[in-house]
């Protein structure tokens, strides 16, 4: 088992940790393992990319954290909350409370604004809307002026600072991004990694963010790799170059664990 933990000068405290986590799928021989004894402490104020290739468990790990899907065993904390206990009625309430969520393909409502889109998670978990709130948070990502707009008038990478709008206006103390750029032309996703960073340094959120592209991940505090379920390295003040080096050298640190594991 790997622990990776986060230390930040300027953050307040642990905001997320996972505990042994393993996710596996199915039983018997066709049983796949998504994710293999994870162990991670992030702490709030921070940034973190998650890397690797094609079915190494990104996503896997990102649902797991976030209390989307729940695993096979280990345990989830975020916030000092146990995301693997509880109904789901009250990990839904707490989602929709403390953690934020961005997606590559923004997911907003055709038929709402943007000043509705964002103001959509009060009203799904019964709070009065707050206009003043998401005017607020449109304003902090530059989009004050287009509130009234429909996402089809909006470029890409409006409708992504959106959709971070949204996910930033409950205040949330993770916010858990899949890659957000992945959408985007490269000044759209300068503007949408500048925010999460703006998140970090000035309102003290953890952000997660999974990504495949060595240039955003470059714009996190520290890397994380992930290789066939398993977490093998760290990279703290990361560079694209170094990333992408990184990367290409995975597999064979998957199989220099697994030698010294069965030594």
């Amino acid at each position: 088992m790997s622990r990776f933990t986060h230390p930040t000068p300027g953050g307040d405290g642990e905001a997320l940790r996972l505990d042994s986590v393993s996710r596996v799928y199915g039983s018997g021989e066709g049983a796949v393992t998504a994710l293999r004894d994870v162990s991670l402490t992030l702490q709030a104020g921070t940034f973190t990319a998650v890397m690797g290739p094609s079915g190494s468990g990104k996503s896997t790990l990102l649902q797991c954290a976030a209390g989307l899907d729940r695993p096979s065993s280990g345990r989830v904390f975020v916030d000092g909350v146990e995301m693997t206990k509880g109904s789901e009625a009250k990990l839904t309430r707490f989602r929709r409370e403390r953690i934020g969520f961005v997606f590559q393909h923004f997911n907003l409502l055709p038929m709402l604004t943007a000043e509705q889109n964002v103001m959509l998670p009060l009203r799904l978990s019964g709070r009065k809307p707050d206009r003043r709130s998401a005017r607020a948070v449109l304003e902090r990502v530059g989009l004050g002026e287009r509130a009234g707009r429909l996402p089809s008038e909006l470029s890409g990478g409006q409708q992504q600072r959106v959709a971070i709008a949204r996910a930033l206006l409950t205040e949330p103390r993770v916010v858990f991004a899949d890659e957000p750029t992945g959408a985007l032309d490269t000044r759209s996703a300068r503007e949408v990694l500048a925010l999460l960073q703006e998140s970090v340094r000035v309102h003290g959120q953890l952000i997660v963010m999974v990504t495949h592209d060595p240039v955003a991940a470059a714009h996190a505090d520290s890397v994380l790799f992930l290789a066939d379920g398993e977490l093998v390295g760290r990279m703290e003040r990361p560079t694209a170059e170094a990333v992408a080096e990184r990367m290409t050298h995975l597999g064979d640190e998957v199989a220099r664990r697994h030698v010294t594991a069965g030594a």
